[in-house]
């Protein structure tokens, strides 16, 4: 069970954000292009988009009760597949909020347009304007901005109720009329399908937005009490209450909303905007106009909140894993204030680029259809590698439900894209922006957190189906037991594996000593792994025999598609071995890790780490899989040192002093200091801090793309300090 300590939504406050932003905005907003597009058939468009949303609901409510945190469909990538996954689908999630977000706050300037055109004298039509309409628009956009950015609960909003209430009056009183209409009433909805089943599907890609907002439950998951249980049922019984809403709404103005227009196509096609409000005044007068009228400024206002409350929390999400600026991420009295503003900004620059509402119920209705397709295949995935008991709630008839879904979102995506080609290509250029800015960006600290992550939860890498595996070639039982404890720190519990190699060295002819060093190589791994199993440790082993060790090592590690390779060091003064050991580390596609260590070293007993840090480096992935692998069985402390000429500045010295704090924030899940010395010899400097831990992590050098080695700072400090080394460097 989910802890609970900083959520502050209960079940009836999710409900509400999932009812605020799906019910009445959509459908108010853009029932009248649908019933221009399709006639009476936009009443089978939007049951069809109903069940579409069904399933894809129970998708996001098995994934959400699996992943019980902010952020929804990022989420969700982020821990199936992997960061950069993550980030495309997040990218995408955020931007769809914003859309949706313009969508409502210009449909809500189009009903105030109507309610200044009534109250004023003379009724301007002025006040119909495309500048009032941006006006208004913007000025409902800031009011939710400052009022997301004050303390509160998310799901609270009287808005939200008022519309509900609105709603059921308005069905209450359009049943009674239907009930009590003449005989001949159900004729308007002759011919059914005027427009045939293309309308159909048109009105499908323009509308699907309308029963959008389930999701941005999810969105909020890391807000919300026991979430794997309230989630769920929040999702379920919000889209409930919308199709309980939607589908009577829509037979009664087919019929009694349509009066003496002949017909509703007709009537839709008249006033595509304001469709529910004139057909409302046919059956109910002057009552009816202006209750819709209010339900849909309250249904355009409460959705825009939610779609804004579930942008800035996807942004802030993000901003946590670093793949959107880290300044996001902080909080204020439990609120994001930077990722509303941004959010709210990024709101109202689309609203002056988007010409009407149409264009972005099409761009913002696309951009959905785009993440529930990719949602649902990373249901079917999590369902195959998730552990049972992580799923408290399971989609029933799986895959048939995922597999449903997610084709009719992407055939209804493909078939948006082909009718309404700007939203396609809105939606194209935005991810290839996005694409873009992470790798320009965003990836290389977003590599590093999500390491550490993995390192943290090996859960997460079995999720993402992968098995890591660290091959560790053993020549000296001796340090067996220190090198598979490192080892296994690497390679993440449960899924991970480590390797030992032995390689006999036979000569190209046979020879009476070719079969006294077989029985020496086995004795050697013998007993390396009853070492690792005094220990609790199951490592694999695997004996082979080649003219050349060194080229045999490199073998196996890319016939078995090794992670990591890690290398014992014991002598520094053996030229030849180190030039080899430097081919080595050039030639193979692996982190190479080499260790320094005594014989009684136990990885488990460090407590103190320091790690030297000159300038920028690329060995930070590793230092953060390294630490997190330590951190999971033993607290530690460490040392971020940095060591700078003599004659730096002090306003060098303090950007420095930042960079090594974000540094070491995002490496580092324990506790950790930073430390900047001014000196002209800074091995000395290293030397001196190595002595005060217990183990020092050093990047190695790398002279071009996939050439490192063993540099000469590296082995100068290796023969200096007498502390556990270890020294790394990132595959190519």
């Amino acid at each position: 069970m989910t802890d609970d300590a900083g959520r502050t939504i209960g079940f009836f406050g999710a409900t509400l954000i999932g009812v605020g932003a799906i019910v009445g905005g959509g459908i108010l907003a853009l029932a009248g292009v649908a019933f221009a597009a399709a006639g009476p058939g936009a009443m089978l468009a939007f049951l069809l988009n109903g069940v579409i949303a069904l399933l894809t609901a129970l998708t996001f409510a098995e994934l959400s009760a699996a992943f019980p945190q902010s952020g929804g469909s990022y989420t969700f990538a982020k821990k199936v597949l992997s960061v950069r996954a993550g980030f495309t689908l997040g990218w995408v999630v955020w931007f769809a909020s914003v859309v949706a977000g313009v969508l409502y706050a210009l449909g809500f300037a189009a009903f105030a347009s109507i309610v200044l055109q009534q109250l004023v004298p003379g009724r301007a039509a002025w006040l119909s304007s495309r500048p009032i309409s941006l006006l208004l628009a913007l000025g409902a956009t800031f009011f939710y901005t400052r009022q997301l950015s004050k303390p509160s609960g998310g799901g609270r909003d009287w808005a939200t109720l008022g519309k509900v209430i609105a709603f059921g009056l308005l069905i209450a009183f359009g049943l009674t009329a239907l009930g009590s209409a003449p005989a001949g009433t159900l004729g308007s909805l002759r011919p059914f399908f005027p427009a045939g089943l293309a309308g159909v599907f048109s009105a499908m890609g323009f509308t699907f937005i309308a029963l959008q907002g389930f999701d941005l439950i999810a969105a909020a998951a890391g807000e919300i009490k026991t979430p794997e249980r309230v989630v769920p049922r929040a999702m379920l019984s919000s889209l409930a209450l919308a199709l309980l809403i939607y589908l009577p709404l829509l037979l009664i103005v087919a019929t009694v909303g349509v009066g003496e227009a002949g017909g509703v196509r007709s009537l839709a096609e008249q006033y595509p905007e304001t469709l529910l409000a004139v057909a409302a005044q046919n059956f109910m007068g002057a009552f009816g106009f202006w209750l819709v009228v209010t339900a849909a400024v309250l249904s355009m206002l409460s959705a825009l909140r939610a779609n804004l409350f579930a942008a800035s929390r996807i942004a802030q999400t993000m901003a946590k894993d670093r793949t959107l600026p880290s300044g996001l991420a902080e909080t204020k009295g439990g609120v994001p204030l930077r990722a509303v503003y941004v959010s709210g900004a990024a709101l109202a620059i689309v609203i002056l680029v988007l010409p009407d509402v149409a264009a972005a119920g099409a761009a913002a209705s696309l951009i959905f259809l785009v993440m529930f397709t990719l949602t649902h295949g990373i249901g079917f995935v999590a369902r195959r590698r998730a552990d049972a008991s992580m799923l408290p709630f399971r989609t029933p008839f799986f895959p048939l439900i995922p597999a449903a879904g997610g084709l009719a979102c992407a055939a209804l995506a493909v078939f948006q894209g082909v009718v309404v080609p700007s939203a396609g290509l809105i939606t194209v250029l935005w991810i290839v922006f996005g694409v873009g800015m992470y790798l320009w960006r965003f990836a290389s600290r977003a590599r590093v957190v999500d390491a550490l992550a993995e390192a943290r939860d090996p859960y997460l890498v079995q999720l993402r189906g992968r098995s890591p595996l660290v091959l560790v070639p053993i020549a000296n039982p001796h340090n067996a037991e220190a090198m598979v404890r490192v080892a296994n720190a690497l390679a993440p519990a449960r899924v991970g594996r480590v390797m030992l190699l032995s390689v006999v060295p036979t000569p190209s002819e046979p020879s009476e000593g070719s079969s006294a060093q077989l029985i020496n190589a086995q004795e050697v791994l013998r007993e390396s792994l009853a070492a690792s199993l005094r220990v609790g440790l199951y490592p694999e082993a695997l004996t082979t025999v080649a003219t050349d060790p060194w080229r045999e090592i490199a073998r196996v590690a890319e016939a078995h598609a090794c992670e990591s390779l890690l290398l014992g060091l014991s002598r520094l003064d053996d030229t030849p071995t180190l030039l080899r050991l430097n081919r080595l580390m050039s030639d193979i596609n692996a982190d190479v890790i080499v260790l320094r260590a005594p014989e009684a070293w136990r990885p488990t007993e460090v407590q103190r780490v320091l790690i030297p840090v000159g300038g920028k480096g690329d060995q930070d992935v590793l230092r953060a899989r390294l630490l997190g692998s330590l951190g999971r069985n033993q607290a530690h402390v460490a040392t971020y040192l940095r060591v700078l000429p003599e004659r730096t500045t002090d306003a060098s010295l303090a950007r420095a002093e930042r960079g090594l704090s974000q540094l070491a924030a995002d490496e580092d899940p324990g506790q950790w200091r930073v430390v900047i010395e001014r000196s002209a010899d800074p091995l000395s400097v290293i030397s001196r801090y190595a002595s005060e831990h217990d183990l020092v992590v050093l990047g190695l050098q790398r002279s071009g793309r996939k050439h490192k080695q063993l540099g000469t700072f590296a082995l100068q400090l290796a023969e200096a300090a007498s502390t556990p080394l270890v020294m790394m460097s990132r595959r190519g």
